[in-house]
């Protein structure tokens, strides 16, 4: 996606078609997670990603992917959600539709086969 001058690093994107499928059905953090009472999923987007050593895409990054070509035409991305909607129970996650980028919200908490995270990593 880039080269950042200032840190000497190249930037990575995940360019998927889909939001990739080994990353879906996750709630969005570990509080989230812990926070179900019934019908946990296996873990969730923010756990993932550190363990794997890479970033949640912001809403912003997600839009700049979005510009190199259609992505999640079927699928959706969590994306990091701000601490203000967090601390009061959401996240926020976005996909393509219409040829239009659409951000919406959920329950932290939620999850759906169809929605998973992509990220970013700098090398």
């Amino acid at each position: 996606m880039g080269y950042d001058q200032n840190s000497n690093e190249f930037i990575f994107y995940d360019c998927s078609a889909e939001s990739p499928s080994g990353r879906r059905s996750v709630c969005y953090d570990r509080e989230a997670l812990e926070s179900r009472k019934k019908h946990k999923p296996e873990n969730s987007a923010m756990d993932m990603a550190a363990s794997m050593g890479i970033e949640i895409l912001t809403e912003e990054q997600y839009r700049e992917l979005q510009k190199l070509e259609s992505f999640d035409k079927k699928t959706s991305s969590w994306v990091k959600t701000p601490d203000k909607i967090r601390k009061l129970g959401g996240a926020i996650f976005c996909d393509r539709r219409y040829d239009t980028v659409f951000v919406y919200h959920n329950g932290a908490e939620s999850y759906y086969a169809a929605r998973g995270f992509r990220g970013s990593l700098r090398v």
